[in-house]
């Protein structure tokens, strides 16, 4: 099993990457994500990856992370979800997403990826329950469970907050404002609340 490359960046294409190891080039299939986070051509590079063997094909995948890595794992195990599907997934949302995304249920969240209707989106949803990563605050604080809450997290997420801080500055301004916040004055208090 390949379980990482470390070379130079020798090319890149909109889903893919090959990277020169010791004269060698491997193609090496990416998320969005980790794609636009490679840098230059002729850097150097360092990919966790994974190896799918099939019948008529090797298919090396890459990740930026850890948690991508064990994310993509985690989405290939359900049936349905090939290598192509699952980094589709993880170039729409993180592995911090993700995660929020099956902890909520939130269908329509894993439905925004090409390829993932809802019958997919729930299977997914369901199938994942428990086996990533939760995202919790202290360890107990609730995740929003929808509506204005889930928006909210959504716009600071978009802002470049990291879901742990977007989810307790989100959470504390829900118990200052009560349950009938709008969202546009749950989002001011949170960024408020983010800031301190």
């Amino acid at each position: 099993m390949i379980a990482r490359l470390s070379g130079i960046l020798a090319e890149t294409s909109s889903d893919n990457a090959v990277v020169d190891v010791g004269g060698v080039g491997y193609l090496v299939h990416l998320s969005g994500r980790t794609l636009a986070a490679l840098g230059p051509i002729g850097g150097k590079v360092l990919i966790l990856t994974e190896l799918q063997v099939r019948e008529d094909a090797w298919t090396l995948f890459g990740f930026g992370s850890v948690a991508e890595r064990d994310s993509f794992r985690a989405l290939t195990s359900i049936q349905g979800v090939g290598g192509r599907l699952a980094l589709a997934i993880l170039s729409v949302l993180s592995p911090d997403e993700l995660a929020r995304a099956v902890a909520q249920e939130d269908k329509a969240m894993i439905g925004r990826a090409n390829g993932v209707g809802p019958k997919l989106a729930a299977r997914i949803a369901n199938e994942l329950q428990g086996k990533l990563g939760v995202i919790a605050i202290g360890g107990a604080a609730p995740l929003p469970r929808g509506g204005a809450e889930a928006d909210a997290l959504s716009a600071l997420a978009n802002l470049g907050f990291r879901p742990a801080e977007a989810s307790a500055a989100v959470n504390a301004a829900q118990d200052e404002l009560g349950a009938d916040a709008t969202l546009d004055a749950l989002v001011r208090l949170a960024l408020k609340k983010a800031a301190k």
